[in-house]
């Protein structure tokens, strides 16, 4: 079509029309009405008296209670209405708990919410109330006897101002079903995010759809009236295959099967997998089960593809997608934009590939968004420079598209804005150049408006995916809920972001340094070289130079704003790093920089930049660390850190630097030699030295840990037909209790103690929480020490210590883990609160059938179950100190005697002084062993120093796999998800969660984080979990690698056991966007 064509003006005013209903239609979808599920626990309920209904929120928006105050009198004493179990801890802190107890005054009913005193009476003084009715708001809370009144005459009422509603997990009493009589309790449960688009929102969102790819039709219809052919979408060199491709592409492939993943791919699974029952992507382990909106729209297609599969290979695919379709746009569109000697240069191609995987690999392997919005930031600045080059406006709406969804991709989608602000100045100008002329303003309005208003329909078209399914007073509320409980970090704070890249940690690791510091090298460099060669690198395009240093800096600055500063939101940069880094290789090339002490120079810069990158350890997430080198710290060459080397080098290289800089004036002409294009290059050489250490780490890793398991192994038995990952590697005990050896001669209770002295049955300190413990509450990049913020611990459930009333086989009163039975274990201890002496302990031989358990596929590890600071040597030969503990081998005769054949240290995975399995692998127990002993020593007289020990145990063992199942419903934690993809998260429906079985827990590392997100502070899981269920560790290990603390297992037990699972009525209601209700209580 061309400008003159008589359709021409209709099809501008198609354009202006269909953008601005386009808009329109977006705009208002947040508001329009959406079908709301309106849930609500009535009770009782027929299937039991007590049920559990865990409500996501904690409290609902509003409880009605009422008993007949007959049932009050029938009951001696004891629970007549909880919503949390009265035995659970901070039951009285937490619910509402109606108790009647003997009092001198006579029985009396006391009413507790949250700790306060709501109401209380003898039940003589009541004797004639009709009702006793409780009633919870936002605003108030009340409780009353009807039918009575106080002696002055007043009603038997009280009233608590303020939102003070109870937490409810269920509904509980001690009254029978007959007792209750026409009890009833009705709660109108908080599910606001639980809806569904109603039909008039549904056809605003098609139309939207619609409305938006006419205006865009147009829009491409205009831009041809110019007759100019149309440019090729993806020309002919796309296709054209060279070395770099496959080396890049390569590696991106073999990464994705042996690569680490990041730390919140099992987060953000279980986020995927638990939508599918919930109706709504929920953040499923903080903020109260808030929908995720309005960000995370890529969440929504991995909930697509757990239909398929929830193997990790599978669910990173998108991100793989991403990264081939980064590089593919970074060498066939963003270099040959940069200008002709970026295109031509083969050490520009290698060195933007290069320094690509060097940021793309440790950042963006996994689940989160970052992948997809580095390709955005790229598709967005590549679509801008067509609109400018084309002087097409088309491209233009197409980057803002890719921006808007990008943002909404997550917060850092920010950084697409960049790409619009640095290019908007050129398209602007071709928007006025098209659309001036004469006429009258509603002319003018007319050709500016079919311009502008596609680009305002694409822009705004996002509103209809982030608000698909929720309201503006939904997502509102949303935001709120995270903006309380944090992590909400000011724009001021964005140091912290780099303060945790220079951790000595995996959030600070060297992988994760050097991309993203060498990016600010490159764009340090780029810089001053466009400044001293007068605005232009030399052979480079200069608008778009400019505008990809600028959009670069831009980034920064905008990535200041974002409410969290985790360092894995660098994974944004990848593309931008890939393309920045080729400009560098072009600036301090020899066409470049032709001054050789200014290549001197760089090079120190690149060596500094590798000593800062190698003062980081080669720290990886959770299970991708295992068998790595130098995972926990700086690495290391013959006892010398590698960062010392670099930072000689970078010394070195200023001393030629400076060297050169003084020879120059008498240096002699001469010829370019050969290798000139690649000695002047450290940045490549670097890069590729960054790119073959990571790769190796994670390739050694598969190799050191095999046949035990890794990250490789995981994923190519997903490959073959084994999906189930860390589940098939980690072996749990399934007859703690009846494993223990017997002794050859005597009792249980006397062979422990056989020979020994300083040690006693209940030699066991109380208090055993693990000393790397510390209290944790959820902060901006980590966890903040606050003890009077602490609601969790990391000593694993059963291991802390503690007493019972009832004594032991030995008469001991110490509590015992791992499910052990006081009445068949004995234990023996050197803890002692008076004078300590030296004390030691041999225990009395016991029966091993070594050649029997060695048969057994079932029994692979000799365990014994202790307590205290014992001595130990790691993997890496690491000696922690303690007292001494070892485990004795020999051949006992026929006659008794007992000939040794040797001792073992026990394997211990740290956490002391808790209760913990020491381990002995049966291939380290010598041939012909058929009786063992302890043998401990417990000479430092300080306090802190003693041991406790039970005899050896020779346990069964299955999967985890096995054992859990893939029916039963457990808590994973948000490290382990991606590990256990056969184990079925808890669901969550219309507000009210299920109650798990199971909780699998990280390593005490990762449990120190996942406690502190997941407890009631943040509005997670563990907030009701602990006041529903008891938890009891089961002793578990890792298959062929027994020193290896891959974390831990939980069997829940519900402190009501006869409870059921509540039925929720739901109603269907339409609301409209702006509707609001009582709001989420974060305090």
């Amino acid at each position: 079509m061309r400008a003159d064509s008589p359709a021409f003006p209709r099809i501008r005013v198609i354009a202006l029309l269909s953008g601005l209903i386009a808009v329109a239609l977006a705009v208002l979808t947040p508001l329009l009405p959406v079908r709301e599920d309106r849930a609500s626990l009535d009770w009782p309920q027929p299937q039991s008296v007590p049920v559990n209904a865990p409500l996501v929120s904690y409290v609902p928006l509003t409880v009605d209670a009422s008993l007949p105050c007959s049932a009050l009198r029938e009951l001696p004493s004891g629970t007549v209405l909880s919503t949390v179990p009265a035995d659970a801890p901070n039951a009285s802190a937490k619910g509402l708990i109606a108790k009647v107890t003997d009092e001198p005054g006579g029985r009396t009913l006391s009413v507790l919410l949250r700790d306060i005193p709501l109401l209380s009476a003898p039940l003589a003084e009541v004797g004639g109330c009709a009702r006793f009715v409780v009633t919870s708001t936002a605003q108030a809370t009340t409780a009353e006897f009807t039918g009575v009144t106080r002696q002055d005459g007043t009603p038997f009422t009280n009233t608590v101002g303020g939102d003070v509603r109870p937490q409810i997990v269920g509904v509980f009493t001690d009254l029978t079903r007959a007792q209750l009589g026409d009890a009833h309790l009705h709660a109108a449960i908080d599910s606001r995010f639980s809806s569904t688009p109603s039909p008039l929102k549904l056809a605003a969102i098609i139309g939207a759809v619609v409305f938006t790819l006419i205006a865009l039709i147009c829009l491409h219809l205009i831009d041809t009236a110019d007759g100019r052919r149309p440019r090729r979408f993806l020309p002919a060199h796309w296709w054209r295959v060279t070395v770099a491709d496959v080396v890049v592409l390569g590696t991106l492939v073999v990464w994705h099967i042996i690569g680490a993943n990041t730390s919140d791919d099992g987060y953000i699974l279980n986020m995927a997998r638990a939508s599918k029952h919930s109706g709504y992507m929920a953040n499923y382990y903080r903020w109260f089960g808030v929908a995720e909106a309005p960000f995370g729209w890529p969440y929504e297609v991995l909930a697509w593809m757990t239909r398929v599969s929830d193997t990790g290979w599978w669910m990173r695919l998108p991100a793989l997608l991403a990264g081939v379709l980064c590089w593919l746009v970074i060498s066939r569109e963003v270099l040959p934009r940069l200008g002709s000697r970026v295109r031509r240069d083969t050490v520009a191609l290698w060195t933007a590939g290069l320094v690509f995987l060097v940021a793309w690999l440790p950042y963006d392997n996994g689940l989160r968004p970052e992948p997809l919005i580095a390709l955005g930031a790229l598709l967005t600045w590549c679509s801008i420079e067509r609109s400018i080059a084309t002087g097409r406006l088309l491209p233009a709406a197409i980057a803002v598209l890719i921006a808007a969804f990008s943002l909404a991709a997550g917060p850092t989608g920010l950084i697409c804005i960049a790409a619009l602000v640095a290019g908007s100045r050129p398209v602007l100008q071709h928007i006025i150049s098209r659309a001036r002329g004469g006429g009258s303003a509603r002319a003018a309005v007319l050709r500016y408006g079919a311009l502008l208003a596609p680009g305002a329909a694409a822009g705004a078209l996002v509103l209809v995916v982030v608000f698909a399914d929720q309201t503006l007073a939904s997502v509102m509320e949303a935001t709120r809920v995270r903006k309380i409980i944090g992590p909400n970090v000011a724009w001021f704070d964005e140091r912290t972001r780099w303060d945790s890249l220079l951790m000595l940690a995996p959030d600070g690791s060297l992988a994760r340094r050097f991309g993203i510091l060498g990016m600010l090298l490159c764009l340090l460099v780029c810089v001053l070289v466009m400044l001293r060669k007068n605005g232009r690198i030399p052979g480079t395009s200069k608008g778009p130079s400019a505008r990809i240093l600028g959009i670069v800096f831009m980034s920064l600055l905008l990535m200041m704003f974002t409410p969290t500063k985790w360092t894995h939101h660098f994974g944004v940069y990848a593309g931008l790093a890939g393309s920045l880094a080729a400009l560098t290789a072009v600036a301090v090339g020899i066409n470049g920089i032709r001054a050789r002490y200014n290549r001197s120079l760089f090079a120190a810069a690149v060596f500094f930049l590798l000593a800062i990158t190698f003062t980081g350890s080669n720290g990886w997430w959770y299970v991708s660390s295992y068998g790595v080198p130098w995972y926990d710290k700086a690495p290391l060459v013959g006892g010398k850190g590698l960062s010392t080397l670099f930072l000689g080098l970078a010394v070195l290289s200023l001393l030629l630097a400076a060297y050169q800089y003084y020879r120059e004036p008498y240096r002699k002409t001469e010829g370019r030699r050969r290798f000139d294009t690649w000695a002047v290059q450290p940045l490549t050489i670097a890069a590729a030295v960054m790119v073959l250490f990571e790769v190796a780490s994670l390739g050694k890793g598969a190799i050191t840990q095999y046949p035990a398991y890794s990250i490789a192994k995981s994923n190519i038995r997903a490959l073959g037909g084994h999906p189930c990952s860390l589940a098939d590697a980690v072996l749990t005990e399934t007859d703690t209790a009846d494993s223990l050896l017997q002794p050859y001669s005597g009792s249980a209770a006397d062979a422990l103690g056989a020979d020994s002295m300083g040690f006693d049955p209940n030699g066991v300190a109380k208090d055993l929480t693990a000393d790397a413990e510390e209290t944790t509450t959820g902060g901006a990049n980590s966890v903040n020490a606050d003890s009077a913020n602490k609601t969790t611990r990391t000593t694993t459930a059963g291991t802390g210590g503690g007493t019972t009333q009832q004594a032991g086989v030995n008469g001991s009163t110490v509590a015992l883990p791992f499910g052990l039975d006081p009445a068949r274990t004995p234990v023996l201890g050197s803890y002692t609160t008076g004078t300590k002496q030296q004390a030691h302990l041999t225990s009395g031989w016991y029966r091993m059938d070594l050649p029997g358990a060695r048969q057994d596929p079932d029994r692979k590890v000799l365990v014994v179950t202790a307590a205290g600071r014992i001595k130990s040597v790691n993997a890496d030969g690491v000696v922690t100190y303690g007292q001494d503990l070892r485990v004795e081998f020999g051949d006992r005769a026929a006659d008794g005697t007992v000939r040794p054949l040797g001792s073992f240290v026990p394997l211990d995975i740290g956490g002391a002084p808790s209760w913990r399995n020491m381990r002995v692998p049966l291939d380290r127990i010598p041939d012909g062993t058929n009786a063992v002993r302890i043998v401990a020593v417990a000479n430092d007289l300080t306090p802190r120093q003693w041991l406790a020990v039970t005899p050896p145990r020779l346990p069964k063992l299955a999967t985890l796999d096995s054992v859990v199942g893939h029916t039963d419903p457990v808590l994973e934690d948000w490290h382990v998800g991606l590990a256990f993809p056969c184990q079925r998260p808890f669901d969550h429906k219309d507000g009210v969660a299920e109650v798990p079985k199971w909780r699998i827990l990280p390593d005490r590392v990762g449990s120190d984080a996942s406690n502190a997100w997941q407890d009631d502070i943040g509005g997670g899981p563990l907030g009701w979990t602990g006041l529903l269920l008891s938890a009891q560790t089961i002793p578990a290990y890792l298959n062929d690698d027994w020193s290896r603390d891959w974390g831990s297992l939980e069997r829940f037990t519900p402190y009501v056991p006869e409870a059921r699972q509540a039925d929720v009525g739901v109603t269907v209601r339409t609301r409209w966007g702006w509707a609001k209700d009582a709001p989420i209580k974060v305090k």
